[in-house]
């Protein structure tokens, strides 16, 4: 994979996320927000854009649909590995979209590996926090990956 495809598909996970969130706060539908990265619209909500590439619509599509369309088995399985007494709900907006669409990544796209995909949402939780919630993401994603990826599939 050349540094264009990388660059593109970095840049999807950022827009999924972002979608995730507007959707959730503004409750934009999948398919309004499909139709606004199709138009070059992508979500802005925040100013983190470490990335400058056009975004791979394929991977964007996957991630938004998967998230949304298998949310409850998503949510079930990032919940499983939330430390007791935490519930998703009382979990940070923005993170949740992070955890929302790495465990769709992981689950749906097998032929990337495991550590790849958990990175590149580690450094999307870097570039929207300062604190401890990368290392929440990636301990996250990790735990997530045996249930959504059976016999260490695309390890």
């Amino acid at each position: 994979m050349n540094e264009a495809d990388i660059a593109a598909r970095r840049a999807a996970r950022l827009a999924a996320v972002q979608a995730l969130y507007q959707m959730e706060t503004g409750g934009a539908s999948t398919a309004d927000l499909l139709a606004e990265f199709s138009a070059g619209k992508l979500p802005r909500e925040s100013e983190a854009t470490f990335t400058e590439s056009e975004p791979n619509l394929e991977l964007f599509k996957l991630l938004i649909e998967n998230a949304v369309d298998r949310q409850a088995t998503l949510d079930r399985a990032i919940a499983r590995r939330l430390s007791k007494g935490w519930r998703l709900e009382r979990i940070d907006s923005v993170a949740r979209a992070i955890l929302r669409a790495g465990a769709a990544e992981l689950e749906q796209r097998k032929d990337t590996p495991k550590a790849v995909v958990i990175n590149e949402y580690v450094d999307i939780a870097k570039s929207f926090f300062d604190g401890p919630e990368p290392g929440f993401v990636n301990a996250t994603l990790d735990a997530c990956a045996g249930d959504l990826r059976p016999d260490g599939e695309g390890a």
